[in-house]
């Protein structure tokens, strides 16, 4: 397929796609801000707009629009959101009626790194010794990091609120690799690091001298119980990084819908990304093939089932699901 669709109505929606990214993307628009994205496909032909399809970016929180029928679709990172939608844990009292369209393959983890100067060698012993950690996270309540942060501290018997008391101090940023991050990890004002997106600032943390904390067998198996996976970060991923290291799966970005909707409309959804392959930027050596997006691997973790639409199209073209 073109690049652009021919016609004069897809050069006003591509201008409208431009002006979109560009508000969204300014780098001065904090987290909790205007940041995200929904794209309507309908018709305009009346006196008003009457959208046919709705997908939107958005927190994990967003399953709930999506699950009454306010959006049509989303995309959540990472899998192990969507799965606690599907199974009514965590954020979720109730399981939500959600399926999985295809999944962006991104192979992420999350890892919790300390310095050797607190003497801490665990999570556990934080609270053990009240200690006044200087802590670097997501200054976004809503991410899907904190709420992983906010689910592993209360499994270990304490909070955010916690470490402040104890004197402790949170590191807020934006993205993973946050000036704010980096700089004070040069300057060793930052005790430890809870986080994903680890290639933009795993290999500096360990560079100034934090080490990876690997979380107890009971904290694994109660966040597992949630959603999440654990995973490996294969020794020499990462320069610094010696020996492999036991963590949390953050992988996978999920695009689901609910399952009411009409499998031809998901069916569509699937012919389109295979028709647009080549215009989607991927994530290098994450993606495999347009196959990839409909089955369970590394990249793209699948707790949640495919879409009756989504599971016929991958099917008809060979994957073996």
């Amino acid at each position: 397929m073109e690049n652009l669709p021919s016609g004069a109505n897809f050069k006003r929606a591509k201008m409208l796609w431009e002006i979109g990214l560009h508000i969204a993307g300014d780098p001065k628009e904090p987290y909790m801000g205007n940041r995200d994205v929904c794209v309507a496909v309908g018709s305009g032909s009346a006196n008003t707009f009457r959208p046919s399809l709705r997908m939107s970016t958005g927190s994990p929180l967003v399953a709930r629009a999506v699950a009454r029928g306010d959006l049509d679709m989303a995309i959540v990172n990472p899998s192990g959101m969507l799965t606690q939608a599907y199974r009514g844990t965590g954020l979720f009292p109730e399981p939500l009626p959600v399926c999985v369209v295809a999944c962006y393959p991104s192979w992420d983890r999350f890892a919790c790194v300390i310095h050797p100067r607190t003497g801490l060698n665990s999570i556990a012993q934080i609270k053990e010794q009240r200690y006044p950690l200087r802590l670097s996270i997501r200054e976004d309540p809503a991410h899907s990091t904190r709420v992983l942060v906010d689910q592993m501290l209360a499994i270990y018997g304490f909070g955010l609120d916690d470490i402040r008391a104890w004197g402790g101090s949170l590191n807020l940023i934006g993205g993973p690799g946050d000036p704010r991050r980096l700089d004070a990890l040069a300057r060793g004002e930052v005790d430890a690091v809870f986080d994903e997106g680890l290639r933009t600032w795993f290999p500096r943390a360990l560079e100034a001298g934090l080490n990876p904390v690997q979380l107890d067998e009971f904290a694994l198996q109660q966040l597992e119980a949630l959603g999440w996976r654990r995973a490996l970060i294969p020794a020499g991923r990462y320069a610094n990084l010696t020996s492999e290291h036991l963590c949390i799966d953050f992988g996978g970005w999920p695009l689901y819908t609910r399952a009411s909707l009409p499998e031809n409309d998901v069916y569509k959804v699937c012919a389109a990304l295979h028709a647009r392959e080549s215009e989607i930027p991927w994530e290098e050596g994450a993606y495999t093939g347009i196959g990839q997006l409909g089955r369970d691997t590394e990249a793209t973790p699948l707790d949640v089932p495919l879409h009756p639409g989504a599971a016929r199209w991958y099917r008809e073209h060979g994957v073996d699901l």
